[in-house]
């Protein structure tokens, strides 16, 4: 059986040149593939120096620190509010992750983060939504399912057996 002999194993002084049915190929270079960074895409970023009036719309995902008054739109992207970051301003994206302070409604229609940090005043529309322990949240928060949002009432409705009413005068009918 051939076995190929390493530089390290030839004796010192020989040289060895490869033989035209076994060239030597010089190694590749192998380096572990992160599967985050491949599929990244740009971030835009608002330091914290920057203010905004009116409307912030774009197609890339958005780190925002600084401030922003009116309304953000990113569809079918990302928006990161900094640490540092004081908004204004209703929120429409399909992530939202907030590390700062945002007083307005927030419609992430995949996922909705609140970090430890954050301080949001105003409703939450989302599929899915994380709240960390330390972040303050004063509003309502509204589930939605398959990007449909559900009747109110229709859960409660179908956990009420037909023919009774409900809050006071159903405990009326039973004296």
């Amino acid at each position: 059986m051939w076995k190929p002999v390493k530089k390290e194993d030839e004796p010192q002084g020989t040289a060895t040149s490869p033989t035209p049915a076994h060239p030597v190929v010089p190694p590749k270079e192998v380096r572990p593939v992160d599967a985050k960074q491949e599929n990244r895409s740009e971030v835009a970023h608002i330091g914290k120096a920057v203010l905004i009036k009116g409307e912030l719309s774009g197609s890339e995902d958005l780190y925002l620190d600084g401030e922003v008054e009116g309304t953000i739109e990113l569809d079918h992207n990302c928006l990161t509010v900094g640490p540092n970051a004081r908004i204004r301003a209703h929120v429409h994206a399909r992530e939202v992750v907030i590390h700062g302070k945002v007083d307005g409604n927030i419609q992430g229609t995949d996922r909705v983060e609140l970090r430890r940090t954050a301080v949001l005043v105003g409703d939450i529309f989302t599929q899915r939504i994380s709240i960390e322990d330390g972040a303050y949240f004063k509003g309502a928060i509204d589930i939605k399912r398959d990007g449909k949002e559900q009747k109110s009432g229709s859960s409660y409705a179908a956990a009420v057996p037909s023919g009774v009413g409900i809050g006071a005068p159903a405990l009326a009918e039973k004296k």
